[in-house]
């Protein structure tokens, strides 16, 4: 197994600074550790140059990617430059959108879930009440707006949440104004999500976001390979003691490696927040890097 990370933008013989601590945790537990230039990919179009720095494998190797985020055509562009140096990326383009994209995840996850609906930009604005339609189905419920991969939720007021959803004026401001942020970071569309009462812990400092007891799962091959809390220390006994009953659910999602986050509701059962590419999905604030990678080694050598 290799794993690859994004250098510094100034210094592609360094690791990207974000990623440090991962990057030398793998070379200290003697994994196979290289530097891509997402850059040269990304801003150039130069998908054999952002892999320059890597050696052609002999054999076909299994490979781990931790990074930024890339859209999915992105994705498949490094994806194939990689593989003509006989480096598999563990998920393939199509298994990393199935991850990464909402809309495309999200039957199978439903039942456990808030509601969702979507809209491509595509068909945005082909119609005067496009918004107004595809909100609708929530009557009167609070939403949160994001586009297929990421919401604005450090900008909890003006370019997230919505505390009604029939309020057509505050719908229609705070639409824009995350349209006008995400500007052309954009992924794909927009989706409405209906707010659930999460149990509560504090409000963000900066934003006002309310923070709640949330709790991130790297999933590999079915399995959970790493459980860290989202916003606070500690591990919550009552989720470990549940995870097992989401097993079933993550065998069903078509990744390798892939993240579920979920969150405890004020009645204190859990519910699933969203998935996430393994790749390009971070580690929370308070997780613990080092368990990370070793649980990611051992789990690898019995593949």
């Amino acid at each position: 197994m290799k794993i690859i990370y994004c250098s510094s933008p100034l210094d592609e013989r360094k690791v990207d600074e974000s990623y440090e601590e991962e990057y030398t945790y793998a070379k200290q537990l003697g994994l196979d550790v290289g530097l891509i230039h997402l850059e040269s990919l990304l801003v150039d179009g130069k998908p054999k140059r952002a892999i320059k720095n890597l050696v052609a494998a002999i054999e076909p190797t299994l490979t781990v990617y931790r990074g930024w985020m890339m859209k999915p055509s992105e994705y498949e562009t490094l994806y194939n430059a990689l593989t003509s140096i006989n480096l598999y990326l563990i998920n393939t383009p199509e298994q990393y959108q199935h991850g990464h994209y909402l809309p495309d995840s999200y039957d199978l996850i439903k039942p456990y879930t808030p509601r969702s609906v979507w809209i491509h930009q595509s068909e945005m604005d082909k119609s005067a009440d496009w918004l107004r339609d595809t909100v609708q189905t929530f009557g009167k419920a609070p939403i949160m707006v994001k586009d297929y991969v990421k919401s604005r939720k450090h900008e909890w007021h003006e370019a997230c949440y919505i505390p009604d959803a029939s309020d057509q004026a505050h719908v229609q401001k705070v639409v824009q104004t995350f349209l006008e942020r995400q500007g052309s970071d954009l992924n794909e569309g927009l989706v409405f999500r209906e707010y659930a009462q999460l149990a509560f812990l504090s409000n963000h400092p900066q934003s006002g976001m309310p923070l709640s007891e949330e709790m991130r799962v790297f999933v590999l091959d079915g399995k959970p390979l790493y459980v860290s809390n989202y916003w606070d220390e500690g591990e919550d006994q009552d989720f470990v003691a549940q995870l097992e009953s989401f097993m079933g659910i993550a065998s069903t999602i078509q990744s390798r490696f892939f993240t579920m986050d979920f969150a405890k509701l004020t009645d204190g059962s859990w519910i699933i927040l969203e998935l996430g590419d393994g790749q390009v999905a971070g580690l929370p604030d308070y997780a613990d890097a080092q368990q990370f990678y070793m649980n990611l080694k051992s789990a690898m050598i019995e593949v």
